[in-house]
């Protein structure tokens, strides 16, 4: 008998020891599976999932959406966009077919019952081809508006299990920002999902948590105590969380003339950032013990005053300029947006935090489109030394200034004094640097491998819990309302390619501050 040709890699299926997680047997259906984020972030994802070997032996993906097209017409089509956007590529045809045959389609509009009983008699008949033992993740990859429906249609055709039921059976729904656009309708879209699922079942992704960096802050700030103890506002003057972008609009001008800046980036990705920052140390790293903590910060945020909204809270919306030496496009310009928009593309916030740890110590957040680089960030400024000792030498003693990058070029910088070697005593900054890729020899996963990964380990550490997304609009509502019932009157009022608005850098000025990148 001949002897099987050797293989030369490891089942990609096999759930691998190198992680702690161990994701479950089951289906994962995607909702709105010919959309951008499907073949952009999720099929990748999935993919890089099962080379690295942490996909559950038994696993297959559906997607669902309103085109017709076979499964090998969807298969190619994940295949051309893994080529394209997956941090991997598809080198060995052997490997691809392997993880291809766990993909699927189905047709079916999202508010037609007929469709989803066809999906509930398909996803039986996968559970017995690929034994995957009832066990469902739906991914809900749709415009917002879309989120009730799909979730009382899957209750309504038993597609969603009783939590009571967990040991036989379960599953999850994960859910793509933005939940609600204030807090109102926040609150109704959870009473929504509510009469249909227990909160354990809901899972609100935010990409932002599931990067590296952002993890790391955890481990960054509890398990290294020389930085826990000086994590105050003993010893910290104030903390610049930044979300830089170079790109524009682009083809987004619907979705952007609907959500804008403070919806879009600031009441999800910063808020999580600035809570991380800020929490105290969890009792475990339990999921809700650490959302818990979190939760604190955005409970402890001091309101908004809005006799001092301008002053406390800038918006800006860019114009014409140059990035890179190429001239861009101002927002007014771009496609599907209003000539007269006064939708913000930039947005800067002083935020206070009303409790023992952070007292006195500000918050400035900003995030812009078109700004000059692409940078993700959080620094912490620390309180000047006492110059006294140096003013005699003309020496500019600077602040200690620790600098987390979350994207791109991702790791952490501490400046510091130090004596520049000559006769005469010159003191100038320097920079501690550690990169994740070169130390570890490799760039991080991608933030939704992490995410998907743990939604089918049933960890929701990582995902946003409802008090949480109440709290962080129970903050900006205020601002919400008040920028829509106060239209601005210098809109556009930052070229493409600066920094943002004038009136940003005043709002630091005014405290004797100014943003660290710049």
């Amino acid at each position: 008998m001949a002897t099987p040709p050797s293989v030369p890699f490891d089942n990609p299926f096999e759930e691998s020891s190198r992680t702690n997680k161990t994701p479950e047997a089951c289906i994962l259906v995607i909702f709105g599976a010919t959309g951008d984020l499907t073949a952009r972030k999720l099929i990748p994802a999935l993919y890089n999932l099962a080379r690295e070997g942490l996909l559950p032996a038994h696993f297959a993906c559906v997607g669902f959406a309103r085109r017709e097209k076979s499964h090998e017409q969807f298969r190619q089509e994940m295949l051309e966009a893994v080529n394209s956007f997956s941090r991997s590529k598809p080198a060995d045809p052997n490997l691809w077919k392997t993880f291809s045959q766990k993909l699927f389609y189905h047709q079916s509009e999202f508010h037609d019952d007929a469709g989803y009983e066809s999906l509930n008699h398909f996803l039986h008949q996968l559970d017995i081809q690929m034994g995957t033992k009832g066990n469902r993740v739906y991914y809900l990859s749709t415009q917002p508006s879309f989120f009730s429906l799909i979730v009382e249609k899957l209750s309504r055709h038993q597609l969603i299990y009783p939590v009571n039921q967990r040991e036989e059976k379960w599953s999850h729904v994960i859910i793509e920002k933005p939940f609600g656009r204030d807090l109102q309708t926040s609150q109704e879209l959870q009473q929504s999902l509510i009469s249909h699922l227990d909160e354990s079942q809901i899972f609100r992704i935010d990409h932002y948590l599931g990067k590296e960096t952002v993890q790391n802050l955890l481990v960054f700030r509890f398990s290294n105590p020389i930085f826990e103890s000086i994590w105050n506002s003993n010893h910290i003057d104030n903390i610049q969380i930044t979300v830089s972008e170079e790109i524009g609009i682009g083809s987004r001008g619907r979705f952007w003339e609907e959500a804008g800046m403070l919806r879009d980036i600031v009441q999800n990705h910063m808020m999580q950032l600035l809570s991380l920052v800020a929490m105290e140390p969890p009792p475990n790293l339990q999921a809700d013990s650490i959302r818990s903590e979190k939760v604190k910060v955005l409970q402890a945020l001091h309101p908004l005053a809005m006799d001092q909204m301008d002053q406390i809270a800038i918006r800006g919306q860019y114009g014409p300029g140059y990035i890179t030496g190429d001239p861009v496009k101002g927002y007014r310009q771009e496609e599907n947006v209003n000539p007269e928009s006064t939708v913000e593309t930039y947005a800067a916030l002083k935020v206070l935090i009303d409790n023992w740890r952070w007292v006195g110590v500000p918050f400035y957040l900003r995030a812009g489109k078109r700004l000059p680089k692409r940078a993700t960030e959080i620094s912490i400024i620390f309180k000047k030394a006492p110059g006294y000792l140096f003013e005699e030498l003309n020496s500019v003693v600077e602040q200690n200034v620790m600098t987390i990058r979350i994207q791109p070029d991702e790791g952490i910088s501490l400046k510091m004094n130090c004596k520049v070697p000559s006769l005469n005593t010159i003191v100038q900054p320097v920079k501690m640097d550690f990169k994740y890729g070169s130390h570890f020899g490799s760039p991080p996963p991608e933030a939704y491998e992490r995410l998907i990964c743990d939604c089918m380990s049933d960890d929701s550490t990582l995902f946003a819990r409802d008090d949480e997304v109440e709290a962080s609009w129970r903050f900006l509502t205020p601002l919400i309302h008040y920028w829509e019932s106060v239209k601005p009157k210098d809109f556009p009022n930052y070229p493409a390619g600066s920094w943002g608005p004038e009136a940003a850098d005043a709002l630091l000025l005014r405290d004797k501050r100014q943003w660290r990148l710049h």
